[in-house]
């Protein structure tokens, strides 16, 4: 195979003959180095479920590689279970991981001057970060999703992560025996794979296919099914197609496709997570794509899958009707999908859909039929107002309503919300507030699906709305808004809010307002003072002085 436009190899031979000493000395032969190398970017760590099955699959993404004429060289990247920091102090550091994701990805292959990289992906910061890598790289690369979890089970009812923290609420509302109690616990992640429902890592890993990074149905299959493998195998074909094409990552990751992504989002009801996410890869990639533009395609696209964390279903049910392309397909027909952007195939969104059989809504109740939506327009929408006057995100599917009127409930800190359950101080009619935990004021950020499920589990499923200057998982539902901007420790009027503060939340008319006059804020904001960090050092302090606005997608290269 001829050598694309950032092969290194003969510049190599002639430069810096200790490289090619070295390349002979992890075993390449001298045919070995007229071949491209491909770097493979595993995000496997024994300590996940979502990742502790990636090492052996980039094991059979780089034979697939070698079985093509090229070299596959594996190294590895950091990863942070999302799953296990929602609720302590760990989550912290899960949004920043992204950024140093895409960081150690860059360095790598950009210092090695790979032609090519695959990243192998598992748990939600994984694949933005693996995203915004080959975006800034900008050479032949794809992704490997490594596929979503099976459901748990117990006493004849289907579980998955978030049972678990909904479970937890149960206890605090004294509905549930210690037994079962545990019986949750033990039985609700079986093995391998991510979060099981249309929560952040299916979200992301269904979105960035319909984006074209990855192999068709690479969202759809499940970490333990046969099919995954074969998947791995067969990327090496697909990377040979991309060198001899020279077909780059900004080839794939167009205008156009970013709009596809964010259609397959919320058509599928998708996280609040990929509006952050999407921002961020955007700017990677220099597309200019924002809040608005989110909120427009939300306009335009129904939210038409029935899967948890608000519906009945989970990924796992998906590859029975089709997979993610039997979606893409359907939207294509009615017209909300753009067929002539390139995928890692080497062919377009069209001509990969091509054979792909039509969905049946008469056999099954997963997608159902734009004509009869869950919901007219989409789920997420951006709000503005006293509260945000950047922007905030709601996660609405129109189950909880599109207006919520209240009185605050200010928590400092999320843990305090956990405290009020226990003690039976959060009551119906409520707008919780949790403020502090922005990018710079959690920080990082933290995802806040350890309260929304508590809340869940108590009772309050309809009766109590959640806002707050950090994020909510995929796994969360209800009436939630995050990503408030500005955030309190940036001075954002979230800061200011008080305990019986009337606030209103609108989703029809995308308005979050606080009922306090501009003077009353005025006054309060004399006597407000910002948080003073305790991180002085570290990988957290660099983030609170480089990370941007959750509204510019929290990305720390501005």
């Amino acid at each position: 195979m001829e050598l694309n436009k950032f092969s290194r190899t003969l510049t190599q031979e002639v430069t810096n003959p200790a490289a090619k000493a070295m390349l002979y000395g992890i075993g390449l032969t001298t045919e070995d180095m007229q071949k491209a190398q491909i770097g493979i970017a595993s995000t496997g760590y024994e300590g996940n479920t979502c990742n502790m099955h990636l090492n052996g699959l980039s094991v059979h993404v780089k034979k697939g590689v070698q079985e093509n004429g090229m070299v596959g060289l594996i190294f590895h990247t950091i990863g942070v279970s999302d799953g296990m920091t929602n609720g302590n102090d760990g989550m912290s550091y899960s949004l920043p991981s992204r950024d140093l994701i895409a960081d150690s990805i860059e360095d790598v292959v950009g210092a090695q001057w790979y032609d090519g990289v695959i990243a192998v992906v598992g748990c939600d910061k994984n694949m933005p970060g693996a995203m915004m890598a080959l975006a800034r790289l900008n050479r032949p690369g794809m992704l490997v999703y490594g596929g979503t979890i099976k459901t748990g089970e117990y006493k004849g009812k289907k579980l998955d992560i978030v049972s678990a923290f909904e479970a937890l609420g149960q206890k605090y509302a004294g509905t549930i025996s210690d037994e079962d109690y545990e019986g949750i616990i033990k039985n609700a992640i079986p093995g391998a794979g991510a979060c099981g429902g249309m929560y952040t890592a299916n979200t992301m890993a269904s979105s960035m296919e319909a984006m074209g990074l990855t192999l068709p149905n690479s969202s759809s299959y499940p970490a333990t099914h046969e099919g995954k493998k074969a998947e791995c195998v067969a990327i090496g074909a697909a990377m040979k197609v991309l060198l001899e094409k020279n077909i780059c990552a900004r080839d794939i990751m167009t205008r156009k496709s970013f709009e596809n992504a964010m259609t397959m989002v919320i058509a599928m009801g998708g996280s609040t997570n990929a509006v952050l996410h999407y921002l961020a890869i955007a700017r990677a990639a220099e597309i200019e794509f924002t809040l608005k533009d989110i909120q427009d395609i939300s306009d335009r696209t129904p939210l038409i899958a029935d899967l948890k964390p608000s519906g009945k279903y989970y990924m796992e049910d998906m590859l029975a009707i089709g997979g993610v392309p039997a979606v893409m397909k359907y939207l294509l027909q009615e017209g909300l999908f753009y067929g002539d952007c390139m995928t890692v195939t080497g062919k377009t969104i069209a001509e990969n859909l091509a054979d792909v059989p039509n969905l049946d809504f008469d056999a099954q109740k997963i997608i159902v039929p734009i004509s009869s939506p869950l919901k007219a327009s989409g789920h997420l929408q951006i709000l503005y107002g006293n509260l945000a006057t950047e922007g905030a995100v709601a996660k609405i599917t129109g189950k909880e309503g599109e207006r919520f009127e209240g009185f605050a409930k200010v928590c400092e800190r999320e843990e305090e919300v956990m405290e009020f359950l226990a003690k039976g101080e959060i009551k119906a009619g409520m707008v919780i507030v949790i403020r502090n935990e922005g990018p710079k004021g959690g920080p990082g950020m933290p995802e806040m699906l350890k309260p929304t499920s508590a809340i869940m589990g108590a009772g309050f499923a309809n009766s109590v709305a959640m806002i707050t200057d950090g994020r909510f998982s995929g796994g969360t539902h209800g009436f939630v808004v995050g990503h408030i901007t500005p955030e309190a420790q940036d001075g954002g009027n979230i800061a200011l809010v008080k305990d019986g503060d009337l606030i209103t939340i609108d989703a029809v008319n995308n308005i979050i307002q606080m009922h306090v006059s501009e003077e009353e804020l005025a006054e309060r904001r004399k006597l407000w003072k910002p948080i003073e960090s305790p991180f002085k050092q570290g990988v957290l302090r660099k983030y609170i002085k480089n990370v941007s606005s959750a509204s510019l997608g929290c990305v720390t290269d501005l």
